[in-house]
């Protein structure tokens, strides 16, 4: 079934399988008692662990959670994300509608050029009521909440699946948004051995806790600048400035856990730009991190890791985009996760293809074609010129025209897009082929 969906990108399950018995089949799969997402999973994270093993230097996991809705009448048997406003009635009061879908919360390895090895954690949760979190806010405080009995467990559930996966921690560092800003994950992070990156939004107690960090941050100085390049809304490129600080402190834990666990010395880094520019908004990072930051080098070094975050946004686009994950009619939660399980496999070869070709251009292209899709690239090259030179590059470029790349002079790599539409061409050319050849033999 992973092939059918690999020769269709974002087909429906019929269109994949192009016949009744095969889409039978799927559907037996999919909704079986004895399937579940980390039995499809399993050859994947076990490759994950192997590429994992060969490769050299520090590995960055990425966390991030992402939503998939579903338009359903049953809601009861898919579950419900979150709330959303619609209009406001007559006597001016919001209307809300409660949204259907499911939660996914993932991990991939990357390396530090930003080449994805796979994904090693997957956790999928589905909810029957929905859970404001203002409303629980009037009630109790959350950080006074047992991390056990709150969704945001998943951070540690990861974290901690992904190091065991890798089998040394020490060569881990775990990479999250503000959303993995947890105290509980800090403290796990020292327990298993691993490190941690996360971009940080609560403003700790620090120090003799008679203070923030906040305050000690802005006691330290200037100790270094970093230019970067970023794209407006616009998608045109302007230079900007940033102001690094960065400092060791001593950070407690929430006055509510004081008792359950202990103080941490983390270092704190803040990257911010000198004037506020025109066209996006204003780059302003806090981050927080276990691992040593003695020089503006190290601490551009970091900055540049969370940089990296971005890729498991780009697996999720692909997932969402072009393998149409949410535009399934499956009408369980059991049987769309199992589904999104198969397509994760597929997200991950097509951006692990996108980013082989940026990251190591000369790498043979066997690595990522096979030999009739090598032949059949060579022979539409354009206008008869020479084949493509032997480089994994010049067979991706060739691929991504299938899909609309035009390969100018000024023009960047392939991106993902490209590459799976081109994927879905080259599959019809080489069945066309095929069918060709067994009618010229006949």
């Amino acid at each position: 079934m992973l092939v059918q969906f690999s020769n269709r990108v974002g087909g429906s399950i019929p269109f994949a399988c192009q016949d009744w018995a095969n889409t039978k089949a799927a559907y037996r799969l999919l909704s079986s008692d004895r399937i579940t997402e980390h039995a499809i999973l399993a050859g994947h994270i076990a490759a994950t662990r192997s590429r994992s093993s060969a490769s050299h230097g520090p590995l960055l996991i990425l966390h991030d959670t992402t939503t998939f809705t579903y338009n359903r009448g049953d809601m009861a048997a898919v579950g419900i994300t979150h709330r959303s406003f619609t209009k406001k009635d007559r006597d001016g009061l919001p209307q809300h509608y409660v949204v259907c879908g499911l939660q996914m919360h993932s991990g991939m390895v990357v390396t530090p050029a930003g080449l994805p090895l796979g994904l090693a954690s997957i956790h999928f949760w589905t909810r029957d009521r929905f859970k404001g979190c203002t409303a629980m806010k009037r009630k109790i405080n959350p950080t006074r909440v047992p991390i056990e009995e709150k969704e945001s467990r998943r951070w540690l559930e990861g974290l901690r699946q992904s190091s065991a996966l890798v089998g040394r921690p020490e060569r881990c560092v775990h990479i999250g948004d503000r959303e993995s800003d947890i105290y509980e994950l800090f403290c796990l992070a020292e327990e298993v051995g691993t490190h941690f990156l996360v971009r940080t939004c609560v403003d700790r107690l620090a120090g003799d806790g008679k203070h923030t960090i906040a305050d000690e941050m802005n006691e330290t100085r200037v100790k270094g600048l970093h230019r970067i390049e970023v794209r407006d809304r616009k998608g045109e490129l302007s230079e900007a400035i940033l102001e690094i600080r960065y400092r060791k402190i001593l950070v407690l834990p929430p006055i509510g856990k004081q008792k359950r666990y202990p103080h941490l010395v983390l270092t704190v880094i803040h990257a911010v730009e000198r004037s506020t520019p025109s066209g996006r908004d204003k780059i302003d990072w806090k981050l927080m991190t276990d691992l040593p930051v003695a020089s503006r080098k190290d601490a551009v070094e970091k900055l540049q890791w969370y940089a990296m975050r971005w890729k498991i946004e780009t697996f999720h686009k692909i997932l969402k985009s072009g393998c149409k994950a949410e535009e399934s009619r499956l009408r369980t939660a059991e049987r769309i996760i199992n589904l999104i399980a198969v397509l994760c496999i597929l997200s991950w070869r097509i951006f692990w293809m996108t980013m082989m070709n940026r990251v190591d251009p000369c790498a043979p292209p066997d690595l990522v074609f096979t030999e009739l899709e090598l032949q059949l690239l060579n022979r539409m090259h354009n206008d008869g010129a020479d084949p493509p030179a032997e480089s994994l590059s010049a067979y991706v470029i060739q691929l991504a025209r299938l899909g609309g790349y035009l390969a100018r002079a000024h023009d960047g790599p392939p991106g993902n897009k490209v590459v799976w539409r081109g994927l879905s061409r080259l599959t019809d050319i080489q069945l066309g082929f095929l069918l060709g050849a067994q009618f010229v033999g006949n």
